[in-house]
């Protein structure tokens, strides 16, 4: 197979969660997935795994928050005439309070969530322009519909990707290429666990699967539409988060805050306002 018949795909934070299932469906789908993170070991257990089930993969090691490795894959995106997919998945969060956090986590999150999307989409639109073809997939959250209290980064961010995508696909529109933003809620991966976030603290029904998620995002790619939010639930607080006023939301976001502190520290939640 030439370098213009292979199709690519790249895939940000691979070696976990919903960047791994991103691996897993894209490489049965027949792409040679670039999986892209820091963890060199979870990588390559990512890529024997997909070996074995006879797909093609190819493992990259890159801090995408450093700008001398953020910049050599960017050239290697914009150099590689088989790219046909960029999947912007790479992201953490965080539980403190952002006055109170250092800088850095803060810092680091803005340069994964936002820089690092614009870098790598732009490098990808480049030659997705001249192939005149391609797919941009933005992995943001149902939290960028909101705000919230020790989730202030995280919110903003992921109200961002999903504006830069919205814009992106106006922008696009005609060219054969398309720019989709997938918003899952609460998904079952390591993403709370590495938060030290206990699950009880979220109804069971409220958990979405990884594989389910995955599975909308891409369909909503293949059909080029802008926004995916799998599962009804999280469509309709979406909803919510555009239609309600803020005067209403913050109430409401400060009680759940008091609530959740509550249930972590083991203790009666206090009467809200």
């Amino acid at each position: 197979m030439t370098s213009t018949e292979r199709r690519i795909a790249v895939v940000t934070g691979a070696s976990a969660g919903l960047g791994a299932e991103f691996s897993r469906q894209l490489a049965a789908r027949g792409e040679c997935v670039w999986l892209v993170a820091r963890r060199e070991d979870r990588l390559e257990a990512l890529a024997e795994e997909i070996r074995a089930a006879g797909g093609a993969c190819e493992v990259v090691v890159c801090d995408l928050t450093d700008d001398v490795q953020l910049a050599a894959l960017c050239d290697r995106i914009a150099a590689e005439e088989g790219l046909s997919v960029l999947v912007n998945n790479a992201g953490f969060g965080s539980k403190s309070r952002f006055a109170d956090s250092t800088v850095g986590p803060q810092d680091a999150m803005a340069r994964l969530h936002v820089l690092a999307t614009v870098r790598l989409t732009h490098a990808a639109l480049g030659r997705m322009g001249q192939n005149g073809r391609g797919r941009i997939l933005n992995v943001a959250s149902v939290a960028g519909f909101f705000q919230s209290p020790t989730d202030v980064m995280y919110c903003s961010t992921k109200a961002w990707m999903i504006s830069f995508t919205e814009g992106l696909c106006l922008e696009l529109d005609g060219m054969g290429v398309s720019a989709t933003v997938v918003c899952p809620g609460f998904t079952i991966t390591e993403f709370h666990d590495v938060l030290g976030v206990s699950r009880s603290t979220v109804p069971k029904h409220h958990w979405l699967k990884a594989d389910y998620v995955v599975a909308k995002a891409l369909a909503a790619m293949d059909r080029g539409k802008w926004i995916c939010i799998p599962h009804w639930r999280y469509k309709l607080y979406a909803m919510i988060g555009n239609v309600l006023p803020k005067w209403i939301l913050h109430p409401l976001s400060r009680r759940r805050r008091r609530r959740n502190d509550a249930i972590r520290a083991n203790e009666t939640p206090t009467p809200s306002d």
